[in-house]
């Protein structure tokens, strides 16, 4: 359920009489089909069920059972029902698998998330389709063996041809430059650093300008210049997208930070997560990575104003007939739009055809409250035919990455020293911005005038201490200054007039 696992006991009742095969336990129809999968596959290990009365109990009764995951604890049930397998050799036992038809042992989804913190609940060994053993070597304190078939997983567990445990996975991230180089983007000095403060704090972040300014390129760029997984980071990612069926089956594991780029036309499920078994969206798939939402003022109102509380806590509780699931949201969001319908507003040789009307309406499908919790906003105009034709002499992607990781050391180190609780400025707390900003007098005048006059609220006020925090780490900076305050400030200015200084 989400990411939390249940352990259910797949019990069987056999005898001789007429033949027939019920199943109990709240199990929906892909579970209930598993007999035809799993007397089809002993019928190869010439176990024939014709002749006996099956009677499958999945325990705890009151929880509902989908997947087709129970399929291999199914049939070893059986066989130990029949007498071909002692009892114990299901002791402290976990199978996992989905059969085929002729026996063969197919993958299945969540593996990883299934098998964290199952040595807790006294299991000793898990059993998985040999295409899920990458994914399943990832757990720690678990002895881990793959089959690739029934066969070789009776024979196994019967001790007569036992498995070679999978050895444990060792984390290596995806040290591969991203598809997209910061420094293929022309011009555009102000975006490129408005996304280096991104990047080095990870805070959200607004582009706004005309089509054909760069906004997209920008997005593109931003996993190149963030810092490589960390393992923990990693097996978070990976639990994620197991439970979605995302994850390569060479790999085992997510190495590289993700980018979710959902079209404007995704439904609120699809952005924030749903469906009948609940299921992680965007923004949880997006998890320790960027999440671009590219033509922001055309996504519906319902799935934009769903943002507002994911952004804010950093984790999507979804809450079904079925069950409660909390998954994590910790994405960098980049989101761009353009100044008015027709995308031309304020363009320095392009006339727009909108109305005031038209503007105004467009630009209201973005609340207040959304805008609010964006850190940055940032204007991003067109760029001068010249400047692309021109040598390049922007930094690169790496270059970037490099001052970045600096910045994000200093952070990491303050939440070792306890300073602070998060190792990102962004969800640095009021009393914790408070305490590791340190401003100066001028600085404070600064910050005070400046909330007065944009009308900041609590919230705002904090996100410009953060972001301030983030230039100063950049800086290499213990003390956060006038200049840090300026510039950071600079990305609340379209809270009072959105877009419409372009």
């Amino acid at each position: 359920m989400g990411l939390d696992g249940y352990e259910v006991r797949v019990e069987v009742g056999c005898s001789r009489g007429p033949a027939f095969f019920q199943m109990v336990g709240l199990a929906e129809a892909v579970v209930r089909e598993s007999r035809v999968r799993v007397a089809s596959a002993l019928s190869r290990l010439g176990v024939l069920l014709d002749e006996h009365a099956i009677t499958v109990n999945l325990a705890p009764a009151e929880l509902r059972k989908s997947g087709a995951l129970l399929d291999l604890a199914l049939a070893a049930a059986i066989l130990v029902a029949l007498g071909r397998l002692p009892q114990s050799s299901l002791d402290r036992r976990l199978l996992i698998g989905e059969l085929s038809l002729g026996g063969e042992l197919r993958p299945v989804r969540g593996v990883l998330p299934l098998l964290r913190g199952v040595a807790a609940e006294g299991i000793s060994e898990a059993l998985v389709p040999w295409a899920n053993q990458r994914e399943a070597a990832m757990v720690s304190g678990l002895t881990i063996c793959a089959a690739c078939d029934l066969s070789s997983a009776i024979a196994h567990l019967a001790g007569k041809r036992r498995l070679v445990p999978v050895i444990g996975g060792r984390f290596e991230p995806a040290l591969t430059d991203c598809p997209v180089d910061l420094g293929e983007v022309r011009g555009q000095v102000a975006a490129r650093r408005a996304v280096e403060i991104a990047a080095a704090g990870g805070h959200n972040a607004l582009l706004i300008g005309p089509p054909g300014g760069g906004k997209t390129l920008l997005a593109r760029a931003l996993p190149g210049i963030l810092p490589h997984l960390s393992r923990e980071e990693a097996l978070e990612v990976t639990a994620i997208h197991s439970i979605v069926g995302l994850v390569d089956a060479e790999l085992g594991v997510v190495a590289r930070r993700p980018f979710r780029a959902p079209h404007h036309s995704v439904s609120e499920a699809g952005l924030i997560g749903g469906g009948e078994s609940p299921r992680p969206g965007e923004i949880s798939l997006a998890h320790h990575g960027v999440l671009f939402l590219d033509e922001l003022a055309e996504f519906r109102r319902g799935a934009l104003e769903s943002l507002r509380q994911p952004l804010e806590d950093g984790v999507v509780s979804i809450s079904r007939v079925r069950g409660r699931a909390c998954f994590p949201a910790r994405p960098l969001v980049i989101a761009a739009v353009n100044p008015c319908p027709c995308g031309f507003a304020g363009h320095p040789t392009r006339a727009c055809s909108c109305s005031t009307i038209q503007r105004t309406r467009y630009l209201s499908r973005l609340s207040g409250p959304l805008l609010e919790r964006i850190d940055l906003h940032c204007l991003v105009p067109p760029v001068d035919i010249s400047v692309l034709g021109g040598q390049r002499v922007q930094a690169s992607s790496a270059e970037v990455r490099d001052r970045v990781q600096q910045a994000r050391q200093r952070q990491i180190a303050r939440a070792k020293s306890g300073a602070v609780v998060g190792s990102n400025n962004a969800i640095l707390s009021l009393e914790e911005a408070r305490q590791v900003c340190r401003l100066a007098t001028d600085a404070v005048r600064l910050l005070q005038h400046a909330s007065r006059n944009l009308g900041l609220s609590a919230r705002g006020y904090v996100r410009v201490l953060r972001v301030a925090r983030t230039i100063a780490d950049l800086e290499g900076s213990e003390r956060v200054s006038t200049c840090h305050v300026a510039e950071a400030l600079q990305g609340r200015v379209l809270e009072s007039e959105p877009c419409c200084s372009l």
